[in-house]
């Protein structure tokens, strides 16, 4: 085996590339180096490289077509031999590129006669006698000894620009089968808003929009990332990534949990707000199988390792149930309930909580009973259930359930702050329950100054 077939065949190693891709690089550029030095203007180079001999041969290529009307051959012969040096200057730029050949057609619809790679039926019969339409006839041409210092450079680029051009194809199809999964990768660089993370084959780019807000990106530390989207750019494909899917905590759970990376322990659904909390939803139709103690771990060893890979964001382990009463009254955990009603035709669920509860219940921002109904797919309203009767605190009219930031209202409630999510409505205040008021500013006193007494002087 030849230098140049080895060299050949380690480069595709290094760049996982095809043999015969590369090799048909090579041919084009002998192709483009051979056309510079000794080309004519209506030629279509083509080359056989052999890697193992190292040896290549040399054809002009022409497809047989039908013959030319006199006046269309007159005009073509004319063009040709008295070229107009606009063209002479296009013919160059193709030189450099000589895998475009664009077929020029005509106002009726057919294909335009081009002489670098049509021949006439009548002339192809002269070179081959039994030529029929549509074939090719191929003609072999002087093998040069050497080629010259501007048309090796010529070779040269071609090569690069194919190799590159075949890397970046790769590249562009092993990540778009990769599309919507979980990979790991090391943070490479940040600018500005935007952190690029180094996937082995490929820098990928986290946005600024896909970030989690409160977690560092440290140059050097390895990540799981979800890839979003893969689309070809400018400068090669852009491969677009994601800390905030959901699909990176089932990912997690797979990699650190053997019972659900078996299939004994399944991941019914997610609902996530990254960087803040998230609550998982898990089966098993095993028996004598604990999932949430699967999940949770010994002393909460597995729970913790999931906890700081995803920068310490809260997650509730939340057991699903074919009983939908039961996965709601599981989802609104840690919160205990005293009872719901479920409207199967508007698919809401009305939950009762005693007062002490009400605060755990709706959660911070009403986040718990946000990602609650995320969670089982049902709307929820909180009902606040009272010696005195029940009242509605909550509900989906307010947007609590799947809204992204309500705004809080403050109840006064045995000395304690309770915030609860509000939007439409104003809570009103029981007896135990004293909203404050802010009391009127009193009007400021004036001053009034006598008039000093005057002495009169005999």
């Amino acid at each position: 085996m030849s230098e140049i077939s080895n060299a050949i065949k380690q480069l595709c190693e290094e760049k996982n590339l095809d043999f015969k891709s590369v090799i048909g690089a090579i041919e084009l550029a002998l192709a483009a180096a051979y056309r510079k030095d000794y080309g004519e203007r209506n030629q279509n180079i083509r080359v056989k490289f052999n890697s193992v001999e190292g040896t290549s041969e040399i054809f002009d290529v022409k497809t047989v077509v039908d013959n030319l009307p006199e006046e269309e051959e007159r005009e073509m012969l004319e063009n040709l031999y008295s070229p107009n040096p606009k063209d002479l200057k296009k013919e160059e730029f193709k030189e450099y590129r000589p895998q475009i050949m664009e077929e020029e057609v005509t106002e009726e619809g057919k294909k335009k006669f081009n002489p670098k790679i049509d021949i006439q039926l009548k002339e192809a019969q002269i070179l081959k006698h039994d030529a029929i339409i549509g074939e090719e006839i191929v003609t072999d041409l002087p093998i040069p000894e050497s080629y010259g210092r501007m048309a090796a450079q010529t070779a040269k680029q071609v090569i690069i620009q194919k190799l590159r051009e075949m890397e970046r194809d790769m590249i562009f199809g092993e990540f778009k089968g990769k599309e919507r999964e979980v990979v790991s990768g090391i943070v490479q660089r940040r600018e500005g808003r935007f952190v690029f993370v180094d996937l082995g084959k490929a820098i990928g780019l986290l946005p600024a929009e896909e970030q989690i807000y409160n977690e560092n990106y440290n140059i050097g530390e390895r990540i799981k990332v979800y890839i979003k989207e893969v689309r070809e750019g400018h400068k090669g494909p852009e491969i677009i990534l994601s800390r905030r899917s959901e699909e990176i905590l089932r990912k997690v759970f797979y990699l650190e949990i053997p019972e659900i990376a078996n299939g004994l322990v399944e991941i019914k659904n997610v609902a996530r707000e990254a960087g803040s909390r998230s609550k998982v939803a898990i089966w098993t139709e095993a028996d004598n199988v604990d999932p949430v103690g699967s999940c949770v771990g010994q002393r909460g060893s597995r729970i913790q390792t999931i906890i700081s890979e995803l920068g310490g964001e809260k997650i509730d382990i939340i057991e699903f149930s074919e009983d939908q009463e039961k996965f709601i009254a599981n989802a609104l955990a840690p919160a205990k309930i005293m009872g719901l009603d479920l409207n199967e035709a508007e698919h809401k669920a009305t939950v009762r909580v005693s007062p002490d509860k009400l605060s755990l219940a709706i959660g911070k921002n009403g986040q718990n009973v946000r990602l609650a109904a995320r969670l089982t797919g049902w709307k929820i309203d909180i009902i606040e259930a009272t010696p005195e009767g029940e009242k509605k605190v909550i509900g989906n009219d307010e947007e609590i359930a799947v809204g992204e930031g309500p705004a809080e209202t403050e109840i006064m409630e045995n000395d304690e702050t309770v915030k609860a999510a509000d939007e439409s409505t104003e809570v009103k205040p029981e007896v135990n329950k004293v909203k404050k008021e802010k009391k009127a500013p009193k009007e400021p006193k004036v001053k009034v100054v006598k008039e000093p007494k005057i002495k009169k002087i005999k």
